[in-house]
């Protein structure tokens, strides 16, 4: 039995943590950086760059083996930058992890909500949320448990009731033994049906996954062939074979693609966390950008969670000047803590020179509270718990005045004291207050947003229905007139398409409603912060959990707003959006190196001349128009809507170019033939020509054209001529003849215009697909 002063000693404390008996912690975990390197490190491409560098070094030469140590690079920085992403979440974790007050060895003693234990003495006072189920052995509070039922309206609590997880107290203090912990506890329980693994959707990285499927089927086959091509077919010999088919594999392997798409989500990731955003799941980025139906809860989201005096109503011909004196006698003399009074104490804030002889506190039993002076007794509260009978005489004018969902209280006066602890005699009304939830500032604006970008929004809460659609109509929900009473629907999927606000909704209801959307084809966003929301954010596509909500809805959400901020809403999408754009601009960069790379190697089998690349050259070509380019790309601000499909929109650029690319080559065979060039030759002028088209490829992707952009390719274009002409003879690069420059020319203009030309036609042909598909559908 727990001493109900004392509370358990640190002995007891110990014996029930050695049982088991202690709440524990359901926190999301991230990764460790064991998981981070092995990930990074352990992967299908990097064991194949290794084993060619291994070939290389033992066929070839140390040089031609260089390309690894982009590999190394790529590696390392994506080990760093995720593991620097890990860090900064797991402190602002530690920040934001809740606290509750026990009573232990006599003393008040602040501690982590997972290492309350079973029998613990807790204290919750305004404000503290419930992290476990207790039963309260002294004093008296009122609790809100929209958290958990969605209901607003606080619930009184006094000894012997029972205190429920997930929700949290409004007004009073008690003291409260822990009976159910960790996962018997009430919210734990509810939350028990969210507990399954959901495989993280990420469009863009399961495309990215579906080319690399591809491309790695398609690599050990062609490995095979052109070895044996330049062993049995060109008498090449089995050093050169080696180094040319490495020279040509290498080229097909988009090796930093799969890094660049962690590191700019991982970049993301950090830039949202700097705005007081969690991002617990690294792909939901993407998938917030890509929502089209964001469901959102009422409380916490588009409202303050708050009340505000909307508008009075004097009775009795009573003066404006005498309702405002008696309202400030009021708030000067109560400290009844509830929203309702709050609302109140906000607007009469003032200071008054009545002196209260006795204060009634309010009560969930009572409905009203009052304050008795020298002269006058005022009394606020529920009207017909107030006036009794005579309440019908203003019943018709309180109704009318409550109308758009506002709480309406009443004003009363006496000239009598308070009967022991009931009302005086001779109570009469003096005015009706219209208390309305308070709309975040932001939320308009942020809705607006929404609408702006073609995301249908969908309001789903458990309060009355009337009331939630006039707070959407006052927020500039579009579509907020249609609302339904979820309450009196059987089958919710029916009329899904029907409403836009749901009243009266259960955490079932909710789950029903999110999976209806997603059957319907939809991406769907949700917003919530109790354990009533757990079950549909969880199901949801993207989730988002405000801070100030519950333990449970934030640890199933790919999201928290550590500020519990819906404005930070469009900066998130925002962040997405820039980082599957230019994703997909940089992996235009890979994904023509790899067609230009295969069709050349089907090219070469073809026609059977000297391959005209070694690895050396394809390292210093890629290097300055793959690797650095993907990666400022990749950074940059970029705000477009997502359009089309990633694989689409990528292959419809990157095969133009990579055909480009090998016509090109095909003409530097027939040119540097007609003109009698020597191999040496032959390879310098197909390596500047493929170093001039993968210019214009990087230029292509920075459309539209900036100055930082030219700068950037001014940039990239005297690091290759450096290179070319100080490290020619490390590179393989022979010194520039009269015939080569024409044919560098001549080719580099050709490819380009032939680039320009098919890359336009491409885009039409996709296009007019895409316009034929929707009108088939």
């Amino acid at each position: 039995m727990t001493d109900r002063i004392k509370g358990l000693s640190s002995a007891e404390v110990e014996e029930r943590v050695k049982k088991g008996l202690v709440n524990g912690d359901m926190n999301i975990k991230t990764k460790s950086v064991k998981q981070i390197i092995f990930e990074n490190t352990l992967t299908f491409f990097n064991f194949l760059n290794i084993a060619l560098a291994v070939l290389v070094i033992v066929f070839g030469e140390l040089k031609n083996a260089m390309f690894a140590m982009v590999i190394v690079c790529n590696t390392a920085i994506g080990i760093i930058q995720e593991i620097r992403s890990k860090r900064i979440i797991d402190r602002l974790t530690l920040i934001s992890a809740p606290k509750a007050v026990a009573v232990r060895d006599g003393g008040e003693k602040e501690i982590a909500t997972s290492e309350i234990v079973l029998d613990d003495l807790l204290v919750f006072r305004a404000g503290s949320q419930i992290s476990a189920d207790c039963d309260v052995v002294s004093g008296e509070c009122e609790v809100n448990e929209s958290l958990i039922t969605g209901e607003s309206d606080p619930v009184y609590k006094k000894e012997g009731e029972k205190l429920l997880s997930g929700s949290f107290i409004v007004s009073g203090e008690v003291k409260a033994v822990a009976s159910a912990i960790g996962a018997d506890s009430f919210a734990n329980k509810i939350t028990g049906g969210a507990k399954y693994f959901k495989k993280t959707e990420s469009k863009m990285m399961n495309a990215i996954n579906k080319v690399l499927k591809v491309i790695s089927i398609c690599i050990i086959p062609m490995m095979a062939i052109l070895i044996y091509d330049g062993i049995f077919v060109t008498d090449q010999g089995l050093s050169r074979a080696v180094t040319s088919t490495v020279a040509a594999v290498i080229g097909m392997i988009p090796e930093g693609l799969v890094l660049l798409s962690s590191v700019v989500l991982a970049v993301s990731s950090i830039r949202l966390a700097m705005n007081k955003t969690l991002v617990q799941d690294l792909y939901c980025i993407e998938t917030l950008a890509r929502v089209d139906v964001l469901c959102l809860d009422k409380t916490g989201t588009i409202t303050e969670g708050s009340m505000q005096v909307e508008e009075v109503m004097a009775l009795d011909n009573a003066s404006n000047d005498e309702i405002d004196s008696a309202m400030t006698a009021l708030m000067c003399s109560l400290s009844d803590g509830n929203p309702t009074f709050n609302a109140a104490k906000e607007r009469w804030s003032g200071e008054s020179d009545m002196t209260a002889e006795r204060i009634l506190p309010f009560s969930s039993a009572k409905k009203w509270s009052g304050a008795q002076f020298k002269s006058v007794t005022f009394i606020m509260g529920a009207g017909e718990f107030i006036l009794g009978a005579d309440y019908e005489k203003i019943r018709e004018t309180a109704d009318k005045f409550s109308e758009g969902g506002r709480r309406v209280i009443l004003l009363a006066k006496s000239d009598k004291p308070f009967r022991e602890k009931d009302l005086p005699e001779s109570v009469e009304p003096v005015a009706l207050i219209a208390i309305s939830d308070k709309i975040r500032a932001e939320a308009p604006d942020t809705l607006r947003y929404f609408k702006e970008q073609g995301v249908e929004i969908k309001i789903i809460s458990g309060d009355n229905p009337v009331t939630v659609s006039a707070v959407a109509e006052k927020a500039g929900v579009f579509g907020a007139e249609r609302y339904i009473d979820a309450s009196r629907v059987e089958n919710i999927a029916e009329v899904i398409d029907d409403y836009t606000v749901f009243g009266r909704v259960t955490p079932s209801q909710k789950l029903e409603i999110v999976k209806a959307l997603k059957a319907k084809g939809h991406t769907v966003g949700m917003t919530g912060d109790g354990v009533n929301d757990v079950l549909a954010l969880k199901e949801a596509d993207c989730s988002v959990a405000m801070q100030s909500g519950s333990d449970a809805a934030r640890n199933v959400s790919n999201l928290v707003l550590l500020d519990s901020n819906f404005a930070s809403m469009p900066k998130v999408v925002s962040e997405g959006r820039r980082s599957i754009n230019n994703v997909e601009r940089s992996a235009v960069l890979f994904l023509s190196k790899t067609v230009y790379s295969f069709l050349l190697a089907v090219l070469f089998i073809i026609i059977r001349p000297p391959f005209l690349f070694e690895p050396i050259h394809m390292t210093l070509v890629n290097a300055l128009t793959i690797g650095a380019p993907s990666f400022l790309l990749a950074l940059q601000v970029n705000k477009s809507l997502i359009k089309g499909s990633f694989v689409s929109n990528v292959m419809k650029k990157a095969v133009p170019n990579g055909i480009s690319v090998v016509a090109a080559m095909g003409g530097v065979i027939i040119l540097t033939s007609i003109l009698g060039l020597s191999v040496p030759e032959m390879s310098t002028t197909a390596t500047i020509v493929l170093a001039a088209l993968s210019f214009m490829i990087v230029i292509g992707c920075c459309r539209p054209f900036k100055a930082w952009k030219a700068g950037m390719v001014v940039v990239l274009v005297a690091a290759f001529v450096g290179a070319a002409l100080l490290f020619s003879g490390f590179f393989d690069i022979v010194p520039v003849t009269d015939d080569m420059l024409v044919s560098i020319v001549a080719l580099s203009l050709g490819g380009t215009l032939l680039m320009a030309v098919l890359g336009y036609a491409s885009r039409k042909i996709a296009d007019s697909w895409q316009k034929g598909t929707k009108a088939n559908v």
